[in-house]
């Protein structure tokens, strides 16, 4: 699992930290709120682990803000936070789990197992990113660099599809059957079209591209390396 860690006391950062890469386990972690929201927003996480006192931001405005922005990533407070009422205002806020301190690592490793397993709305994809290339689903908003792109909408289509499929080389029939539903060569110029309009506004204004032409074979959005 890639798991990020939202911890503010030396101790505990580093022996879960230690207890996590042990279990070979990716791990993140930030020592205080306004790092660890940075970070949930900006990449994506199998699971958050989250401590209720921290500086800049505490935990459960931290997790408010998570799912106001539609980041339905698991997250388990462990926390020396553990009055029944605390508990609760944690799970009301969308935590999935709540431990309190002192804590045995092999209970944590047990509940982070638990509710990677769990089914939930969390699969379901609301962000995309490529290198700084964002795009939001639920707004149909994208952003590059932090500057917004105004995309037609199937433009947008075309480019929710190559940022699903990063990294994948996608011929013309691809592009053809999945951005407009036709399951034979139209003869016209579309793709060619809509690919350079693409390339017009989220590459050319830009310092690097990331739509690339793969000769004879299609089309390939991927970061720089």
């Amino acid at each position: 699992m890639n798991i990020l860690l939202v911890e503010d006391d030396d101790l505990t950062r580093e022996y879960v930290l230690a207890g996590l890469r042990g279990a070979g386990h990716s791990t993140d972690h930030a020592i205080d709120g306004i790092d660890g929201l940075a970070l949930a927003l900006r990449a994506a996480y199998d699971a958050i682990i989250l401590d209720r006192m921290l500086p800049g931001m505490d935990g459960l405005s931290l997790l408010k803000a998570l799912r106001a922005a539609e980041i339905h990533t698991p997250v388990l407070f462990l926390t020396a936070i553990g009055g029944l009422d605390d508990r609760v205002d944690g799970l009301e806020a969308g935590a999935d789990d709540y431990l309190v301190k002192p804590f045995a690592f092999s209970e944590l490793a047990a509940r982070l197992a638990a509710i990677g397993r769990r089914p939930a709305l969390q699969t379901e994809q609301v962000r995309l990113t490529v290198a700084d290339l964002e795009m939001d689903l639920v707004r149909r908003r994208v952003v590059r660099a932090g500057q917004p792109v105004d995309l037609l909408p199937k433009e947008f289509a075309l480019l929710e599809y190559f940022m699903r499929s990063q990294g994948r080389v996608l011929s013309k029939t691809m592009l053809l059957e999945r951005v407009w539903d036709f399951h034979f060569d139209p003869q016209t110029s579309v793709v060619e079209t809509h690919i350079s309009r693409l390339r017009g506004k989220v590459d050319k204004p830009f310092d690097q591209p990331l739509l690339h032409t793969i000769k004879n074979v299609g089309y390939c959005l991927r970061a720089p390396e």
